[in-house]
This record gives structure tokens, C-alpha cells and sequence, in this order.
């Protein structure tokens, strides 16, 4: 086993070829919800996936959170990774045998039903990450997520592994670790009892399909603008009628494409 030297508060991370478990005194919760990562880079996490809210409920226990080092499978003195892309080209590409030797090791013990618990890779080449598709992750077991580095990974793990490929944005990222905490963060912040509030998801944008409205809070002036009256006013009628109202607002006017498939959404439930 290989320290790290690095430590996270009392997350103390160690490369090994085992998924390491990032938090090794917390609560035995059944059913937690788990997400193992497969990377180059273990130190990475937690990241700030160990903070606030995910955080503390990662310290209870109410999800789980282990990384695989991908250099333990590596090869050779080096511990290699990669090799030049077939075909020529620009960069390295991670190789097929070290990522399968990585995701044979990582994926014991959970269910085979990739609903279940799906394996994923961060790629700016997949399908956007959305809500609705958060609220699908967060109804499994777990995920096991894999980090890209260099030009990306083999097709052929991707094709026999069926792996799910996500994107978080038409960008590209030196690798996939930020990739997967965000993901990580939209998944784990929608299992029961991590927010605290049930009504906090409901109320943000895109869980019912617009943008979300405009938030306020004292001093009632600020620099010489005032909260809304409507607001204050006490009739929560009216307060409900008025967030509605801003939150397609915003979303006609920012998010056409949104706006679009609300509207068809609501002709089709009218």
C-alpha cells in the first residue's frame, strides 16, 4: 500500500487496488447509497463533496464514497496506463486491459442490473446530465463512475462493460474528477434525510421543468431596493402564484429550450 501523505480532516486516503473507502468510522446505515470512482487521481476526494451538507452526510453515513486507484493496475515498472491512440493522432489513451482489471475489481459485489447500479463514464461526448437523470441515479443502489484522463478511454471497455457515458456541459476537462463530484453532488443531495428539507429539491430549478425563482431575504431594503411585497404580504397564495410566475419568466426568457418542453409537457397533462 502506498500513502498518499495527503488527508482530508479525518479522511485519511491511501492508494490500493481495493475500492478504498473514504470514511472508515462513520454509521453502518443499510441501505446507504454508495459511489465508487475509478481514477487516477484518489487524493482528489472527497473534494468538497466532504463539505457541507454531502458532507455531513457522508460522515453519517447516509452514503458511501470508495475510489479505486486505475495506476494500481497499471503496468511495469511505471505502473503504465496508457499507449498512443491507433491510427496516430495527438495524446494517449487509456488501455483496455488496465481498465477492465480496474472495473472487474471495482464492480464485486454489486447487483449485475446497470439500473440497479449503473457503471459511468464523464464524457463530453454523452448524454447531459439533467435532473430527471440525477433523480434516476439517486433511486439506485450506487453507481460506480469512471475518471478519463489523456484523449479518453479504449471504445472496446465501453462497449463491453455497457457503460452509461454522461456529460456535465459542452466543455472539455483536463480529466474526470470534477466531472463525477459534480455528478456525485446532484445524486447524493437527492437521497432521503441529506438535505433535510424534502420541499428544498422540489422547489429548485428543473425539478418541475423551469428555472427556479427569485430568492430574497432580509433586510427587507438594501441598497435602496426592497424585497417584493407580495412577498411579505403573508398570503401564500399569492406568494405561490407569484414564484410560478417568475419562474417560467425566467426560464421563457433564459432557457427557450426548456420553455419549450414545458409547455409541451403541460399540453400533453392538460
Amino acid at each position: 500500500m502506498v500513502k498518499s501523505g495527503k488527508s482530508h480532516g479525518r479522511l485519511s486516503i491511501s492508494a490500493t487496488a481495493k475500492p478504498r473507502e473514504l470514511m472508515t468510522d462513520r454509521p453502518d446505515v443499510k441501505g446507504a447509497w454508495e459511489a465508487r470512482v475509478i481514477t487516477l487521481f484518489p487524493e482528489a476526494f472527497p473534494g468538497t463533496l466532504g463539505l457541507s451538507l454531502t458532507g455531513k452526510a457522508l460522515d453519517e453515513g447516509l452514503w458511501r464514497l470508495a475510489t479505486t486507484d486505475l495506476r494500481q493496475f497499471g503496468e511495469g515498472r511505471h505502473r503504465s496506463v496508457d499507449d498512443t491512440p491507433a491510427g496516430g493522432g495527438a495524446g494517449m489513451v487509456l488501455r483496455p486491459d488496465i481498465l477492465g482489471r480496474a472495473i472487474d475489481h471495482t464492480m464485486q459485489g454489486v447487483p449485475p442490473d446497470r439500473n440497479r447500479w449503473p457503471l459511468i463514464y464523464l464524457s463530453p461526448r454523452g448524454a447531459p446530465l439533467t435532473q430527471d437523470t440525477a433523480q434516476k441515479l439517486a433511486e439506485a443502489d450506487g453507481m460506480t463512475l469512471l475518471c478519463g484522463r489523456f484523449e479518453g478511454i479504449d471504445e472496446r471497455v465501453i462497449d463491453a462493460y455497457d457503460i452509461t457515458e454522461i456529460s456535465i456541459g459542452d466543455y472539455v476537462l483536463t480529466g474526470g474528477e470534477l466531472a463525477a463530484q459534480v455528478l456525485i453532488d446532484t445524486v447524493v443531495r437527492l437521497r432521503p434525510g441529506v438535505l433535510g428539507n424534502a420541499a428544498s429539491a422540489e422547489e429548485e430549478s428543473f425539478s418541475q421543468g423551469l428555472l427556479e425563482h427569485p430568492q430574497y431575504t432580509r433586510p427587507a431594503i438594501w441598497q435602496g431596493r426592497e424585497i417584493p411585497s407580495v412577498l411579505t404580504s403573508g398570503d401564500h397564495g399569492a406568494v405561490d402564484r407569484w414564484r410560478r410566475e417568475r419562474a417560467e419568466r425566467l426560464t421563457r426568457e433564459r432557457r427557450p429550450d426548456l420553455w419549450s418542453r414545458y409547455l409541451a409537457e403541460k399540453d400533453r397533462n392538460d
